[in-house]
């Protein structure tokens, strides 16, 4: 019982960390840890990871409004849209067979780890990322009033729908999407984008942990144990952003990414 508990939070650590660095929630690494180390069913492990997910993006995304590393207007746009379709997500997932569901995550993770390397070699070395730098003109505008109802925020209400519809299906807080996304169509920085992604992520996994609840497929107490460790991981990831070149951060988004998608196509269909 002690050595679960401890491999729960220190799973719980590193997910957090990452979380609050990379902007995600941590079902990218949560769902094959719930599925490969703890046993878990496809649903009970997405389902799981939905319900930690939730206090570690507020962990995370807590931090980045108090140090200014997000975009609040943006990230409750996405998140709205995604708290749409993360329900339609998780029914979908109930009546798809557990290697279709492990699949499309590994697909769905794959391709994003693409898009954060491609922009991670077209970038140099580089100094830590800073809010202030050359795409700040785009993030203003995001900020001012009066584009409430424009473009930017209509385009990341529809990047909510995206990353809602997937965080439902595979059990992830939608991050994956919604990072390359707002970086590569919205040019938000990264050092924004991460905290603006975790305020999403807050918001559009609870009608998801709902669904996931009423059908059995959370198991609270592993969760609980897991966020010991994401809580406080997140706030750190959060403030070490500031500190850390983007290059570095969509290097190691990536391969994280990668490490995760092999290790599920590897147990469902290997194992």
């Amino acid at each position: 019982m002690l050595g679960h508990l401890a491999l729960s939070i220190l799973t719980g650590l590193f997910v957090g960390v990452s979380s609050g660095l990379l902007g995600i929630g941590g079902g990218t690494i949560l769902v094959p840890v719930f599925r490969l180390l703890f046993g878990m069913s496809a649903m009970e492990a997405t389902g799981t990871s939905l319900f930690s997910i939730v206090p570690t993006s507020v962990s995370g995304a807590a931090a980045h409004v108090r140090h200014g590393t997000c975009i609040p207007r943006l990230g409750l746009a996405m998140g709205l849209g995604g708290a749409l379709t993360s329900p339609l997500g998780v029914f979908l997932a109930s009546k798809s067979p557990g290697w279709a569901i492990m699949l499309m995550a590994a697909v769905i993770i794959s391709m994003s780890a693409y898009s954060m390397f491609k922009k991670a070699l077209a970038l140099p070395g580089g100094k830590p990322p800073d809010a202030s730098d050359a795409a700040a003109p785009v993030v203003e505008e995001a900020c001012e009033p009066a584009a409430v109802m424009g473009s930017t925020l209509a385009k990341g209400a529809a990047i909510g729908l995206v990353a809602g519809l997937a965080s439902g299906y595979v059990g992830v807080g939608g991050g994956f999407v919604m990072m390359p996304m707002m970086i590569g169509l919205l040019g938000i920085p990264m050092a924004l984008a991460s905290g603006t992604s975790l305020i999403a992520v807050t918001i559009l996994a609870i009608p998801g942990v709902i669904e996931q609840g009423l059908m059995g497929n959370v198991d609270i107490l592993a969760g609980i144990f897991v966020s010991l460790g994401t809580v406080p991981g997140a706030y750190v990831g959060a403030r070490l952003i500031k500190k850390i070149p983007e290059r570095v951060l969509r290097l190691a988004f990536g391969g994280f990414l990668i490490v995760a998608s092999v290790l599920l196509v590897a147990n469902e269909f290997f194992a």
